[in-house]
Order: C-alpha cells, then structure tokens, then sequence
C-alpha cells in the first residue's frame, strides 16, 4: 500500500492531490477550488478560520489597519511560512494566545486534508522547497502530525516537478534546469533524476514584483496627482500606503501575464488614508507591457543571474540544457519567459506552473509505502494479510515481485496451501497460479514498457477457492528512474582553529552539499575536553552540528546555521571516559532528511544513539545587533556598512517585521563566511 497524497505548502498557496487509477487527481474545496489561500483568521469568538474565508477577512482587517496609519490589533495571519522553523509567534487578541509558524501551518493543512470526502487521510507527502534547512523540515513534519497524519514524509519541490515532466524517464539523459519563481526563488540542476545543484534566495519572489510595481508605476502616479509629502517622508505611513496597493500591482501583474495593458481604478475610500490636504485617494492608471517591463525586469534579472552562476559553477551553458521547465505563477510573465529566452534556452512550459508540484508530490506518494504502524490499523486482519515488496518504479521491462503471507498478522484462517496468481490489468498477461508462504515466492512480471502497471493478486486454496487478502493489487511505473534527493547544504560541527583558536565550520565527510540522500557521513578525531563521570548529568560532551552553504568549510561556524547539539552525558555511560578521549561520530541521513546520529567512544568501547531533534532557531535584534558588533570588530564590514545595518536594526525595534530582520541575519552571516 502507497502514501498516494501529495501536498504542497506554498507561502501564499496550498493544495492537496491524490493517485487515482495512476493519475495525480487534485482535490478540491467545497467552493470547487484547487488552490488555498495560506491564510489563518480568528473571529471574534477565537474560532478559527483558513483559506478564502480567512483571506477575505484578511483584507478587510488589513485595510481598517491602515486607516489608522499605525497597527493595532491583528486576528489574521499571511506568510508566516517565513518564519517555519524559528521562536516567532503571533499574537491573536481574538483568541487571546500567541501561535507558532508551526501552529497556523498546522491549521493550513487541517484545511487541504477536509478536501478529501471519501475517507480520512492518515499519511501523506508534503513538499520542501529545496534550500529548506533541517530545522525548518523537522517543523513541517512537525505541523503534519499536529494536522492528525500519523505518517509524514518529505519530497524536495524539484523531485516533484521532476516526476511530472518526467525528466526522470530513461529518455532524459541531459542536463534539465527547474526555475522556481513563486512565493521564493529556487533554481535547481537535475540530471536522470537528481538534483545535482541547487541555488535560491529566500527573499526573492511574487512579493517583491508585486512591490516593484506598486514602487515603479502606482506610487509615482499617486504622487503626481496628489500631496503625499509627509507620508513619504514617514516610513511607517509609506509603508502603509505602500501595503494595501500591493493587491491592485498583484492583479495588475496576473492580467499583464495574458493581455497586452490592464487598467487598475479605484474609487474614493478603496485606498486607506488621505493626502497631505485631506483628499482620498483615487487610481485610474493604464499599465501596458512596457511598464510591466520596466518594473519588474531588475527583479528577474537577479534570479537569472543567480541561474546563470549555477550553470557557470557547473561547467554548463544555457545551450547544454535539455529543458528549461517554469515553476510557480509568476512564470507566466511574458517578460520572464523573454528574457530567460535571450539569455539561457527557450523555457518549456507545456504543464501548468502552478500545480506542477503537488502532482508531482501525488506522484512521488505513490511510491513511497505507508508506514507499519499505519498499515496495521488500517487492514482488515480477518483477511490474508500479504507483503508485496515491488518496486515503485523501473526503468527494466521485467520485475521479480517477492510476495510472502505474513501469518502472525492475520486474524483469520489459513488455508495449509495458498496459491497466488497476479494478473496485469490490461489481461494480456497473468502468472498462473504459483504457491506462496510465510518464507516468500519470487514472481517475475511482464511490464508494458512506458505506462503505470496495475496488478491484481487473487489468492485460492487448494481446491481453488478465492481467499480474500490484504493488499489485492500493486503497480509498477516503467520507464521512471525515481529521482533523488540531495543534501542542499554542507553537515558539519565546530572544531578549534589551532592558528586563530576560533570555532570553525567543518563539513562531515559524506555530508557534502549535493550528497545524494539517503547518506552517512563519519567524522573523527573529536576530544573530550573533560572527564566524563558515569551517572553524572551534568557532566555532558556537546557536539555541535550546523548547516553551511558553498564555501562553508573553514569559516566561523557561528556564522552558519545551528541545527541541533548531540549531548552525551555521564548518564549515558558505563564508566569513566577520561579528558583527552576520542569521539568517533557517524551521522545518518534518511530520504525525508531525518537524522540520527551514532557516537563511539573507542576508550571504553562504547557506543551511543541518538535522534537529533532540531530545536527552533531564535532570531532577536539583540543575537542581529551582537553579530553586526562582532563583523565590525574584526573588520569583515566598513564603517559606512555597519552603519546603515546599525539604522535599519534602530527601525526594526519600533516593528514586528521578522521577515527584515531574518533577511538581515542571513546577510550578516553571508559577510562573515566571505570574510
């Protein structure tokens, strides 16, 4: 039995899919819609809303907000996919309680799993974007199961996309180039398959056009009609202003994907607030193709630039590509697809960008087997109860399928022989009736070479009864070599820099960036720095594990992402470990990026187990303002660039806006990892 649903968790949007009769199907809401808002609203009794309902309060709330030109109290909740992964909370005063990222998501999935009316969902695959770090999937997962899935495994967004075109088929044997460009920027390299590079920026999507527009063509036209003096020389007020015409520039930019110019009108009280004499604002602009182009090219321009680096790191040109496939809403944009033309390949955009991924994570659900512990629960014990171990996929035209009664697991009888035929579904073929038991008989099936095979198995006594089992049938999908995925960053721990005696950043051997996953990597050579008494607690070893981008190794490993400590204390072990004792660790990293970690202790032949549970990353103005401190120090910034950070963290201490000072932090980061 196979997962079989696929979701996809966007910033702004979200969606649900599932297998039907080896076709990814997407589910709908009771509205008849296939896309949700990742919204979350609370009303005025504290119950709790998601999706359009949530949205269109959203709006409402968010323009009454900025009448006032200041912010109050907010019940209604957008983008906080940001901030997955982080302590971040929101504050309801609906409800009167503070939520995690994790805790709306939670609810945001709640949502998609109700579009299913035929039965409750118990397991699912929900899709990553790429550059996700360990801590952000170990919160995904996380929200999956406070949802009510008792399975939950993980797909990279550019496994899924490739699944759907099949840039994993045997016929594609060259380089393809998967451009991301939604609520983020992803691009990705694959080759049969697998994702052999990736780069992106986090900071870098539909809401930068949509400001881009707002800056370039809306602002600049409210402003020839109107006095905004004071407001634009208020950054509160401007950003106030600047919020709510971001919803005409993002239906601005969605027409202007179809048709050559789009009108935006307002009336008067559309628009929050007035201008410096009293008047309200009103807009009556044409935008053509031309301004559509102006504003947004710069914006392209960067995630093009980013592509081109990725193609230049590996020794590739645009003309090395076999496809060029466009993911996301904003691909839609003939100003895109012009300029990826005349600068990479003509891009490829044969299936609809914006439900490419959760089909594609239906797909990949479809080969990935529900869990034990679910399978269990869900069967009908008084039945057969069988193990189909075949494979999801293949790229051979014939599959041996090991098929074995699993006696201890039936509730029912068995008869002293049991004969099992399988027959394909189109009938043309069937391996006649072959005895099986408890050990397990090997049955050799013929497949249909490109199609999704679906087989039947009919079990029969001796005297040729038909038995009822559990599973009934199987399917194999020729022609796909499932793709795989890769670590998106370097895994590695601290060490002591024996020239500077600094904390550095070293990559764990077999955890490079781009390891194909499942991986093991293995570090030795690690000391104690102390005496480590038995059943002593508070005497612990601390390793440190981190994340590090390209050109990681060697730098100050506080200047990459922390994703958890391994701790081993004088609980842990049988007797003395003496200062000075070598660590030998190993670190295993599962399909879903799940990782446990295994230390042995050579002194005193002793080993230890662990699952590394990634803890949420903090993310204050104080930790921003220490590391800024600390780049300035050591000179790795001038005084004009601490400066200007110094101003822009001065700011963020009247406002709430997490997004900016996480952007900030990874800034920081990046100077003293160049450094």
């Amino acid at each position: 039995m196979k997962v079989n649903y696929g979701i996809y968790l966007g910033l702004t949007s979200a969606s649900i899919a599932k297998m039907e009769n080896g076709i990814p199907v997407i589910l709908k809401s009771n509205s008849l819609k296939g896309r949700m808002p990742v919204c979350v609203y609370f009303n005025r009794k504290g119950s709790i809303q998601v999706g359009d309902t949530a949205y269109n309060a959203h709006r409402t709330e968010f323009i009454k907000t900025q009448n006032a030109w200041e912010i109050t109290s907010t019940n209604s909740f957008v983008e906080f996919g940001r901030t997955i992964g982080t302590d971040m909370l929101y504050h309801s005063t609906n409800a009167n309680k503070s939520f995690s990222s994790t805790e709306l998501i939670t609810e945001i999935i709640k949502g998609l799993l109700s579009f299913e009316k035929a039965k409750k969902v118990n397991s699912a695959v929900i899709t990553i974007p790429d550059a996700f770090h360990i801590n952000q999937i170990n919160a995904i997962r996380e929200a999956g199961e406070l949802a009510g899935l008792k399975q939950v495994e993980v797909v990279q967004e550019s496994i899924a996309v490739a699944l759907t075109y099949e840039l994993d088929s045997i016929k594609n044997k060259s380089f393809s180039l998967i451009f991301s460009f939604d609520d983020v920027f992803n691009v990705s390299l694959i080759k049969d398959g697998q994702i052999l590079d990736t780069e992106g920026d986090n900071y870098l999507g539909g809401k930068n056009l949509d400001f881009a527009i707002v800056d370039e063509i809306i602002l600049p036209y409210i402003k020839t009609n109107f006095v905004i003096n004071s407001i634009l020389a208020d950054d509160t007020k401007k950003q106030n202003l600047r919020n709510p015409l971001r919803y005409y520039a993002e239906e601005a930019k969605k027409k202007l994907s179809f048709n050559e110019n789009h009108q935006i009108i307002t009336d008067f009280g559309d628009i929050p607030g007035e201008d410096d004499e009293g008047e309200e604002f009103e807009i009556d602009i044409t935008v053509t193709q031309a301004d559509i182009e102006r504003a947004l090219s710069p914006i392209f321009q960067k995630a093009i630039d980013l592509s081109k680096n990725l193609l230049v790191r590996n020794n590739l040109k645009g003309s090395s590509l076999d496809s060029l496939v466009l993911v996301g809403g904003s691909t839609f944009s003939p100003v895109l697809r012009r300029m990826l033309e005349e600068q990479i390949c003509t891009p490829n955009s044969s299936i609809d960008p914006k439900t490419v991924i959760v089909k594609g994570a239906a797909l990949y659900a479809s080969t990935v087997d529900i869990s034990e512990t679910v399978r269990l629960k869900k069967r009908d014990k008084t039945k057969i109860q069988l193990e189909i171990a075949n494979e999801a996929s293949t790229v051979e035209t014939e599959e041996f399928v090991p098929i074995k009664i699993l006696a201890e697991k039936t509730e029912g009888e068995i008869p002293e022989k049991v004969f099992a035929e399988v027959t394909r579904a189109d009938k043309a073929w069937s391996s006649g009736k072959v005895e099986i038991n408890t050990i397990g008989e090997i049955i050799e099936v013929q497949l249909n070479e490109g199609k999704i095979n679906i087989f039947e198995v009919i079990l029969f006594d001796g005297k040729g009864n038909i038995l009822e089992s559990v599973p009934n049938h199987f399917k194999v999908e020729q022609g796909i070599k499932l793709g795989t995925a890769t670590l998106a960053y370097n895994i590695g721990t601290e060490i002591k820099d024996e020239q500077t005696e600094k904390q550095i950043f070293r990559t764990i051997k077999g955890l490079e960036k781009n390891q194909s996953i499942p991986a093991m990597g293995t570090i030795n050579g690690l000391k104690t720095q102390k005496p480590i008494r038995p059943g002593i607690e508070s005497d612990f070893i601390k390793i440190p594990i981190y994340e590090g981008e390209h050109g990681a190794e060697g730098t100050r490993a506080i200047y990459n992402e922390h994703i958890s400590d391994i701790i081993i204390s004088g609980a842990d072990l049988p007797c003395l470990l003496p200062e000075n004792s070598d660590v030998h660790l190993t670190i295993n990293v599962d399909k879903s990026e799940r990782i446990t970690a295994t230390a042995y202790l050579p002194s005193i032949d002793f080993t230890t187990e662990s699952i590394i549970k990634t803890q949420h990353n903090t993310t204050s103005i104080n930790q921003v303002e220490d590391l800024l401190f600390e780049l300035t120090e050591n000179e790795f910034l001038s005084s004009n660039e601490f400066q200007n950070y110094f101003e822009k963290l001065s700011e963020l201490k009247q406002k709430n806006d997490v997004d900016t000072l996480t952007m900030i932090q990874a800034e920081l980061k990046n100077y003293g990892r160049k450094a």
